[in-house]
Protein backbone atom coordinates (compact mmCIF):
# COMPACT_ATOMS: atom_id res chain seq x y z
CA UNK A 1 0.00 0.00 0.00
CA UNK A 2 1.50 3.32 -1.05
CA UNK A 3 2.17 5.82 2.12
CA UNK A 4 -0.01 8.59 2.39
CA UNK A 5 1.27 12.11 1.73
CA UNK A 6 -0.45 14.20 4.26
CA UNK A 7 -1.69 13.62 7.42
CA UNK A 8 -4.84 15.49 8.41
CA UNK A 9 -4.61 18.14 11.32
CA UNK A 10 -7.77 20.09 12.90
CA UNK A 11 -8.12 23.58 14.12
CA UNK A 12 -11.29 25.37 15.56
CA UNK A 13 -12.34 25.60 11.16
CA UNK A 14 -12.26 22.07 11.05
CA UNK A 15 -9.84 19.62 9.63
CA UNK A 16 -7.19 20.10 7.12
CA UNK A 17 -4.52 18.32 4.89
CA UNK A 18 -1.41 18.58 5.71
CA UNK A 19 2.04 17.23 3.89
CA UNK A 20 2.90 14.31 6.37
CA UNK A 21 6.85 15.73 7.06
CA UNK A 22 5.62 19.30 7.66
CA UNK A 23 5.81 20.14 11.49
CA UNK A 24 3.28 22.82 10.79
CA UNK A 25 -0.43 22.63 11.47
CA UNK A 26 -3.95 23.08 10.17
CA UNK A 27 -3.71 27.06 10.65
CA UNK A 28 -0.08 27.09 8.68
CA UNK A 29 -1.38 25.28 6.14
CA UNK A 30 -4.45 27.41 5.64
CA UNK A 31 -2.47 30.66 5.33
CA UNK A 32 0.13 28.90 2.21
CA UNK A 33 -3.09 28.38 0.77
CA UNK A 34 -4.66 31.89 1.51
CA UNK A 35 -1.34 33.91 0.81
CA UNK A 36 -0.18 33.00 -2.82
CA UNK A 37 1.01 36.64 -2.93
CA UNK A 38 4.91 37.46 -2.78
CA UNK A 39 6.14 34.10 -2.70
CA UNK A 40 8.77 34.76 -0.32
CA UNK A 41 8.57 33.89 3.80
CA UNK A 42 9.44 36.38 6.68
CA UNK A 43 13.62 36.46 7.15
CA UNK A 44 14.87 33.76 9.13
CA UNK A 45 16.33 36.81 12.05
CA UNK A 46 12.12 37.55 12.12
CA UNK A 47 11.76 33.79 12.88
CA UNK A 48 14.32 33.72 15.33
CA UNK A 49 13.10 37.08 17.12
CA UNK A 50 9.91 34.97 17.22
CA UNK A 51 10.94 32.04 19.04
CA UNK A 52 13.02 34.16 21.13
CA UNK A 53 10.60 35.10 22.81
CA UNK A 54 8.29 32.35 23.18
CA UNK A 55 11.69 30.61 24.72
CA UNK A 56 11.20 33.53 27.18
CA UNK A 57 7.60 33.05 27.49
CA UNK A 58 7.69 29.58 28.18
CA UNK A 59 10.57 29.79 30.95
CA UNK A 60 8.67 32.81 32.44
CA UNK A 61 5.04 30.98 32.78
CA UNK A 62 6.95 27.93 34.15
CA UNK A 63 8.51 30.18 37.02
CA UNK A 64 4.82 31.93 37.52
CA UNK A 65 3.54 28.48 37.64
CA UNK A 66 1.52 28.63 34.81
CA UNK A 67 2.76 26.06 33.16
CA UNK A 68 4.71 22.36 33.96
CA UNK A 69 7.78 22.56 33.61
CA UNK A 70 8.21 19.57 31.47
CA UNK A 71 6.52 21.36 28.34
CA UNK A 72 7.98 25.15 29.34
CA UNK A 73 11.62 23.50 29.15
CA UNK A 74 10.95 21.33 25.68
CA UNK A 75 8.74 24.60 24.38
CA UNK A 76 11.83 26.34 25.17
CA UNK A 77 14.78 23.95 23.86
CA UNK A 78 12.71 23.68 20.63
CA UNK A 79 12.62 27.40 20.26
CA UNK A 80 16.83 27.67 21.00
CA UNK A 81 16.89 25.15 18.53
CA UNK A 82 14.98 27.17 15.63
CA UNK A 83 17.23 30.01 17.08
CA UNK A 84 20.40 27.90 16.43
CA UNK A 85 19.27 28.05 12.93
CA UNK A 86 17.26 24.54 12.30
CA UNK A 87 13.93 23.66 10.79
CA UNK A 88 14.13 27.19 8.57
CA UNK A 89 12.27 25.28 5.91
CA UNK A 90 9.25 24.81 8.75
CA UNK A 91 8.47 28.64 8.40
CA UNK A 92 7.22 28.93 4.55
CA UNK A 93 4.44 31.61 5.36
CA UNK A 94 4.10 34.79 3.04
CA UNK A 95 4.78 38.03 3.85
CA UNK A 96 1.76 39.37 2.37
CA UNK A 97 -0.67 38.03 4.72
CA UNK A 98 -2.95 38.73 7.75
CA UNK A 99 -1.51 42.46 9.01
CA UNK A 100 -1.33 41.41 12.92
CA UNK A 101 1.14 38.42 11.45
CA UNK A 102 -1.00 35.74 13.08
CA UNK A 103 -0.26 33.15 10.60
CA UNK A 104 3.25 33.16 10.87
CA UNK A 105 2.58 33.39 15.23
CA UNK A 106 0.52 30.53 14.69
CA UNK A 107 3.42 28.93 12.13
CA UNK A 108 5.95 29.14 15.11
CA UNK A 109 3.81 27.78 17.83
CA UNK A 110 2.29 25.22 15.51
CA UNK A 111 6.27 23.81 15.01
CA UNK A 112 7.27 24.68 18.31
CA UNK A 113 4.53 22.39 19.82
CA UNK A 114 4.98 19.42 17.36
CA UNK A 115 8.98 19.59 18.74
CA UNK A 116 8.44 19.85 21.93
CA UNK A 117 5.38 17.18 21.91
CA UNK A 118 8.06 14.68 20.41
CA UNK A 119 10.82 15.77 22.82
CA UNK A 120 8.66 15.27 26.10
CA UNK A 121 6.10 12.85 25.28
CA UNK A 122 3.28 15.38 26.46
CA UNK A 123 0.66 16.68 24.37
CA UNK A 124 1.45 20.21 24.04
CA UNK A 125 -0.27 22.91 22.55
CA UNK A 126 0.01 25.76 19.80
CA UNK A 127 -2.28 27.82 21.61
CA UNK A 128 -2.69 26.76 25.33
CA UNK A 129 0.64 26.43 26.15
CA UNK A 130 3.25 27.58 23.48
CA UNK A 131 1.18 31.03 23.18
CA UNK A 132 -0.08 31.39 26.73
CA UNK A 133 -0.10 34.65 28.02
CA UNK A 134 1.01 36.11 24.61
CA UNK A 135 -1.28 36.91 21.36
CA UNK A 136 -0.30 37.98 17.85
CA UNK A 137 -0.94 41.47 18.97
CA UNK A 138 1.58 41.66 20.94
CA UNK A 139 4.51 38.97 19.90
CA UNK A 140 4.64 40.60 16.41
CA UNK A 141 5.36 43.69 17.31
CA UNK A 142 8.19 42.65 19.71
CA UNK A 143 9.67 40.80 17.69
CA UNK A 144 9.73 43.17 14.89
CA UNK A 145 11.84 45.55 17.74
CA UNK A 146 14.13 42.79 19.07
CA UNK A 147 14.99 41.46 15.45
CA UNK A 148 15.58 45.52 14.08
CA UNK A 149 17.58 45.29 17.26
CA UNK A 150 19.96 42.22 17.07
CA UNK A 151 20.29 42.94 13.24
CA UNK A 152 21.67 46.23 14.07
CA UNK A 153 24.18 45.23 16.72
CA UNK A 154 25.31 42.04 14.79
CA UNK A 155 25.56 43.31 11.18
CA UNK A 156 24.95 47.02 10.78
CA UNK A 157 26.73 48.70 13.43
CA UNK A 158 30.35 46.22 12.60
CA UNK A 159 30.05 47.57 8.94
CA UNK A 160 29.11 51.05 9.26
CA UNK A 161 31.96 51.66 11.93
CA UNK A 162 34.48 49.81 9.25
CA UNK A 163 32.94 52.24 6.95
CA UNK A 164 34.00 55.16 8.98
CA UNK A 165 37.32 53.91 10.33
CA UNK A 166 38.48 53.72 6.43
CA UNK A 167 36.63 57.11 5.44
CA UNK A 168 38.44 58.82 8.47
CA UNK A 169 41.93 57.19 7.36
CA UNK A 170 41.83 57.88 3.81
CA UNK A 171 40.85 61.53 4.73
CA UNK A 172 43.97 61.98 6.72
CA UNK A 173 46.07 60.25 4.28
CA UNK A 174 45.14 62.76 1.28
CA UNK A 175 45.17 65.76 3.68
CA UNK A 176 47.31 67.70 1.07
CA UNK A 177 46.40 66.48 -2.02
CA UNK A 178 45.10 69.49 -3.33
CA UNK A 179 42.61 69.59 -6.07
CA UNK A 180 40.10 71.75 -8.17
CA UNK A 181 37.07 72.01 -6.11
CA UNK A 182 33.04 71.82 -7.71
CA UNK A 183 30.22 73.24 -7.41
CA UNK A 184 27.01 72.49 -9.82
CA UNK A 185 29.71 70.52 -11.55
CA UNK A 186 31.98 73.64 -12.52
CA UNK A 187 35.11 74.32 -11.34
CA UNK A 188 35.05 76.36 -7.96
CA UNK A 189 38.19 76.92 -5.36
CA UNK A 190 40.74 74.42 -4.52
CA UNK A 191 40.41 72.30 -1.86
CA UNK A 192 42.20 68.91 -0.22
CA UNK A 193 41.12 65.33 -1.08
CA UNK A 194 41.18 65.07 2.05
CA UNK A 195 38.58 67.69 2.95
CA UNK A 196 36.72 66.57 -0.01
CA UNK A 197 36.54 62.85 1.99
CA UNK A 198 35.82 64.53 4.78
CA UNK A 199 32.62 65.62 3.67
CA UNK A 200 31.47 62.01 3.23
CA UNK A 201 33.37 60.74 6.94
CA UNK A 202 31.73 63.29 8.88
CA UNK A 203 27.95 62.22 7.70
CA UNK A 204 28.60 58.49 7.78
CA UNK A 205 29.55 59.27 11.57
CA UNK A 206 26.31 60.59 12.21
CA UNK A 207 24.50 57.54 11.83
CA UNK A 208 25.73 55.63 14.40
CA UNK A 209 24.53 57.99 16.94
CA UNK A 210 21.60 58.44 15.33
CA UNK A 211 20.86 54.53 15.79
CA UNK A 212 21.70 55.04 19.37
CA UNK A 213 19.09 57.70 19.84
CA UNK A 214 16.06 55.26 18.68
CA UNK A 215 17.51 52.53 20.86
CA UNK A 216 15.30 53.23 23.91
CA UNK A 217 12.58 53.38 22.18
CA UNK A 218 13.26 49.92 19.93
CA UNK A 219 14.05 48.60 23.14
CA UNK A 220 10.17 48.91 24.91
CA UNK A 221 8.18 45.67 23.87
CA UNK A 222 4.30 45.20 23.56
CA UNK A 223 4.85 41.83 25.40
CA UNK A 224 2.43 41.76 28.42
CA UNK A 225 -0.42 43.36 26.53
CA UNK A 226 -1.93 40.63 24.86
CA UNK A 227 -5.04 41.37 22.65
CA UNK A 228 -5.82 44.91 22.75
CA UNK A 229 -3.40 46.12 25.45
CA UNK A 230 -5.17 45.88 28.31
CA UNK A 231 -3.14 42.09 29.06
CA UNK A 232 -5.74 40.13 29.30
CA UNK A 233 -5.54 36.48 29.66
CA UNK A 234 -1.87 37.05 30.88
CA UNK A 235 -0.10 37.63 34.57
CA UNK A 236 0.53 41.26 35.27
CA UNK A 237 4.39 40.39 35.84
CA UNK A 238 4.63 38.63 32.43
CA UNK A 239 6.03 41.74 30.30
CA UNK A 240 8.19 42.56 32.64
CA UNK A 241 9.50 39.49 33.43
CA UNK A 242 9.83 38.45 29.76
CA UNK A 243 11.66 41.90 28.71
CA UNK A 244 14.57 40.83 31.39
CA UNK A 245 14.85 36.99 30.23
CA UNK A 246 15.05 38.52 26.73
CA UNK A 247 17.83 41.08 27.62
CA UNK A 248 19.84 38.20 29.79
CA UNK A 249 19.65 35.77 26.53
CA UNK A 250 20.68 38.47 24.11
CA UNK A 251 22.73 40.64 25.96
CA UNK A 252 20.48 43.79 24.51
CA UNK A 253 18.58 45.48 27.59
CA UNK A 254 14.84 45.34 26.50
CA UNK A 255 12.16 46.46 28.78
CA UNK A 256 7.91 46.46 29.06
CA UNK A 257 6.41 49.01 27.13
CA UNK A 258 4.86 50.82 30.06
CA UNK A 259 2.12 51.92 27.32
CA UNK A 260 1.32 48.76 25.79
CA UNK A 261 -1.78 50.55 24.13
CA UNK A 262 0.85 52.62 22.05
CA UNK A 263 3.15 49.33 21.45
CA UNK A 264 0.62 47.25 19.75
CA UNK A 265 -1.71 50.25 17.84
CA UNK A 266 1.32 52.21 16.88
CA UNK A 267 4.08 51.71 14.53
CA UNK A 268 5.91 54.73 14.85
CA UNK A 269 9.14 53.41 16.46
CA UNK A 270 9.43 51.79 13.11
CA UNK A 271 8.82 54.50 10.95
CA UNK A 272 12.23 56.49 12.74
CA UNK A 273 14.02 53.62 12.22
CA UNK A 274 13.23 53.35 8.83
CA UNK A 275 14.14 57.03 8.06
CA UNK A 276 17.22 56.95 9.67
CA UNK A 277 17.97 53.93 7.65
CA UNK A 278 17.30 55.98 4.71
CA UNK A 279 19.69 58.41 6.39
CA UNK A 280 22.59 56.14 5.77
CA UNK A 281 21.49 55.70 2.46
CA UNK A 282 21.68 58.70 1.08
CA UNK A 283 25.06 58.96 2.54
CA UNK A 284 26.31 56.13 0.66
CA UNK A 285 24.58 57.50 -2.46
CA UNK A 286 26.68 60.90 -2.12
CA UNK A 287 29.92 58.72 -1.89
CA UNK A 288 28.88 56.59 -4.49
CA UNK A 289 27.80 59.72 -6.64
CA UNK A 290 31.51 61.28 -6.10
CA UNK A 291 33.72 58.29 -6.54
CA UNK A 292 31.74 57.56 -10.33
CA UNK A 293 32.24 61.27 -11.27
CA UNK A 294 35.69 61.06 -9.66
CA UNK A 295 36.84 57.33 -11.81
CA UNK A 296 35.26 58.68 -15.04
CA UNK A 297 37.79 58.01 -17.66
CA UNK A 298 39.98 57.49 -18.04
CA UNK A 299 40.47 59.38 -20.68
CA UNK A 300 37.66 61.49 -21.73
CA UNK A 301 36.51 62.05 -18.12
CA UNK A 302 37.64 63.51 -14.55
CA UNK A 303 40.19 60.35 -14.13
CA UNK A 304 41.12 61.79 -10.77
CA UNK A 305 40.95 58.20 -9.11
CA UNK A 306 41.54 54.77 -10.37
CA UNK A 307 39.11 52.53 -8.23
CA UNK A 308 40.15 49.12 -7.52
CA UNK A 309 39.63 47.15 -11.06
CA UNK A 310 37.23 44.03 -10.04
CA UNK A 311 35.72 42.77 -12.99
CA UNK A 312 35.53 43.08 -16.94
CA UNK A 313 33.31 45.90 -17.77
CA UNK A 314 31.81 45.09 -20.98
CA UNK A 315 30.66 42.39 -22.81
CA UNK A 316 31.43 43.68 -25.73
CA UNK A 317 34.43 46.30 -25.28
CA UNK A 318 37.09 44.66 -24.10
CA UNK A 319 39.65 46.16 -21.41
CA UNK A 320 36.52 48.50 -20.33
CA UNK A 321 36.64 48.12 -16.60
CA UNK A 322 33.18 49.99 -14.79
CA UNK A 323 32.92 51.39 -11.24
CA UNK A 324 30.84 48.33 -10.02
CA UNK A 325 30.75 48.50 -6.44
CA UNK A 326 29.54 52.01 -6.07
CA UNK A 327 27.56 51.08 -8.75
CA UNK A 328 26.05 48.45 -6.96
CA UNK A 329 25.63 50.60 -3.78
CA UNK A 330 23.43 53.05 -5.08
CA UNK A 331 20.68 50.63 -6.25
CA UNK A 332 20.91 49.31 -2.58
CA UNK A 333 20.61 52.54 -1.91
CA UNK A 334 17.67 53.22 -3.71
CA UNK A 335 15.97 50.10 -2.47
CA UNK A 336 16.40 51.13 1.58
CA UNK A 337 14.64 54.80 0.16
CA UNK A 338 11.35 52.90 -1.38
CA UNK A 339 11.52 50.55 1.65
CA UNK A 340 11.60 53.49 4.02
CA UNK A 341 8.44 54.64 1.88
CA UNK A 342 6.87 51.52 2.32
CA UNK A 343 7.33 51.23 6.28
CA UNK A 344 5.68 54.61 6.45
CA UNK A 345 2.99 53.94 4.83
CA UNK A 346 2.64 50.52 6.71
CA UNK A 347 3.29 52.60 9.69
CA UNK A 348 0.12 54.92 9.37
CA UNK A 349 -2.10 51.61 8.93
CA UNK A 350 -3.05 51.46 12.90
CA UNK A 351 -6.89 51.22 13.15
CA UNK A 352 -7.95 51.51 16.27
CA UNK A 353 -6.44 49.31 18.76
CA UNK A 354 -4.06 47.38 15.96
CA UNK A 355 -1.37 48.50 13.26
CA UNK A 356 -2.45 45.88 10.37
CA UNK A 357 0.69 45.77 8.40
CA UNK A 358 2.94 44.24 10.90
CA UNK A 359 4.71 41.65 8.50
CA UNK A 360 5.69 44.08 5.99
CA UNK A 361 7.13 46.15 8.38
CA UNK A 362 9.14 43.36 9.42
CA UNK A 363 10.04 42.24 6.11
CA UNK A 364 11.11 46.02 5.05
CA UNK A 365 12.94 46.88 8.10
CA UNK A 366 15.49 43.73 8.10
CA UNK A 367 16.19 43.88 4.46
CA UNK A 368 16.86 47.71 4.81
CA UNK A 369 19.18 46.95 7.54
CA UNK A 370 21.02 44.07 5.61
CA UNK A 371 21.19 46.08 2.55
CA UNK A 372 22.85 48.99 4.32
CA UNK A 373 25.41 46.56 6.15
CA UNK A 374 26.39 45.21 2.81
CA UNK A 375 26.67 48.52 1.32
CA UNK A 376 28.64 49.54 4.07
CA UNK A 377 31.08 46.99 3.47
CA UNK A 378 31.21 47.80 -0.09
CA UNK A 379 31.73 51.32 0.41
CA UNK A 380 34.40 50.94 2.62
CA UNK A 381 36.14 48.75 0.13
CA UNK A 382 35.70 51.27 -2.97
CA UNK A 383 37.04 53.99 -0.72
CA UNK A 384 39.93 51.82 1.19
CA UNK A 385 41.61 50.89 -2.80
CA UNK A 386 41.10 53.65 -5.05
CA UNK A 387 44.54 55.19 -6.30
CA UNK A 388 44.97 58.96 -6.93
CA UNK A 389 45.84 59.98 -10.36
CA UNK A 390 47.84 63.29 -8.88
CA UNK A 391 48.97 64.70 -12.31
CA UNK A 392 45.00 64.92 -13.44
CA UNK A 393 44.29 66.79 -10.46
CA UNK A 394 47.43 69.41 -11.11
CA UNK A 395 47.42 70.04 -14.65
CA UNK A 396 43.49 71.43 -13.86
CA UNK A 397 44.26 73.47 -10.66
CA UNK A 398 47.40 75.26 -12.40
CA UNK A 399 45.03 76.53 -14.86
CA UNK A 400 42.26 77.14 -12.66
CA UNK A 401 40.56 80.96 -13.00
CA UNK A 402 38.12 80.81 -10.46
CA UNK A 403 41.28 80.73 -8.14
CA UNK A 404 41.07 84.47 -8.89
CA UNK A 405 38.64 84.77 -5.85
CA UNK A 406 41.82 85.06 -3.61
CA UNK A 407 42.29 88.64 -5.59
CA UNK A 408 38.79 89.99 -4.37
CA UNK A 409 40.21 91.61 -1.69
CA UNK A 410 42.95 93.70 -4.20
CA UNK A 411 41.16 94.29 -7.18
CA UNK A 412 37.62 94.09 -6.12
CA UNK A 413 34.72 91.10 -7.60
CA UNK A 414 34.62 93.12 -11.41
CA UNK A 415 38.15 93.28 -12.09
CA UNK A 416 38.89 89.86 -10.79
CA UNK A 417 36.16 88.71 -13.04
CA UNK A 418 37.70 90.20 -16.16
CA UNK A 419 41.31 88.55 -15.05
CA UNK A 420 39.41 84.78 -15.32
CA UNK A 421 37.61 86.11 -18.64
CA UNK A 422 41.15 86.89 -19.89
CA UNK A 423 42.19 83.02 -18.56
CA UNK A 424 39.57 81.42 -19.99
CA UNK A 425 39.84 82.87 -23.22
CA UNK A 426 42.96 82.28 -23.80
CA UNK A 427 43.64 78.71 -21.79
CA UNK A 428 46.30 80.84 -20.00
CA UNK A 429 47.39 79.81 -15.74
CA UNK A 430 45.72 82.47 -14.02
CA UNK A 431 48.34 83.39 -12.50
CA UNK A 432 50.27 84.65 -15.79
CA UNK A 433 47.14 86.62 -17.01
CA UNK A 434 46.74 88.64 -13.50
CA UNK A 435 50.92 89.32 -14.09
CA UNK A 436 50.13 90.47 -17.28
CA UNK A 437 46.47 92.78 -16.09
CA UNK A 438 47.59 94.05 -12.72
CA UNK A 439 50.69 95.86 -11.08
CA UNK A 440 50.68 93.20 -8.09
CA UNK A 441 54.32 91.98 -8.07
CA UNK A 442 54.80 88.29 -9.07
CA UNK A 443 55.56 86.82 -6.14
CA UNK A 444 52.63 88.56 -4.42
CA UNK A 445 50.13 86.70 -6.63
CA UNK A 446 52.16 83.47 -6.39
CA UNK A 447 51.62 83.84 -2.64
CA UNK A 448 47.98 84.95 -2.95
CA UNK A 449 46.92 82.17 -5.97
CA UNK A 450 48.92 79.49 -4.06
CA UNK A 451 46.15 76.46 -4.47
CA UNK A 452 47.45 75.29 -1.23
CA UNK A 453 47.03 77.92 0.66
CA UNK A 454 43.84 78.73 -0.20
CA UNK A 455 42.54 75.27 0.93
CA UNK A 456 43.44 76.96 4.19
CA UNK A 457 40.14 79.30 4.13
CA UNK A 458 40.71 82.71 5.91
CA UNK A 459 41.31 86.63 4.52
CA UNK A 460 44.79 87.47 2.50
CA UNK A 461 47.50 88.58 4.76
Amino acid sequence: MARKDTRTETDSMGPVEVPAEALWGAQTQRAIANFDIGGRPLPPAFIQAVCRIKAAAAEVNVDLGLLDGPRGRAIAAAADSVVAGQYAEQFPVDVYQTGSGTSTNMNVNEVLARLATASCDLDVSPNDHVNLGQSSNDVIPAAIHVAATLAIAAGLNPAWTALCEVLARRSHELSDVVKTGRTHLMDAMPLTLGQELSAWAAPAADLPDRLAGIQPRLARLALGGTAVGTGINTHAEFGTRIAARLSSSTGVEFRADDNRFRAIASQDTAAELAAVLRSGALTLIKIANDLRWMNSGPLAGLAEIQLEPLQPGSSIMPGKVNPVLPEAVAMAAARIIGLDATVATAAGSGNFQLNVMLPVIADSLLEAIGLLAGSARATARSVGHFEVRHQRLADPLARNPILVTALNSRLGYLRAAEIAKQAYQEGRPILDVAADMTDLPRGELEALLDPKALTEGGLPD
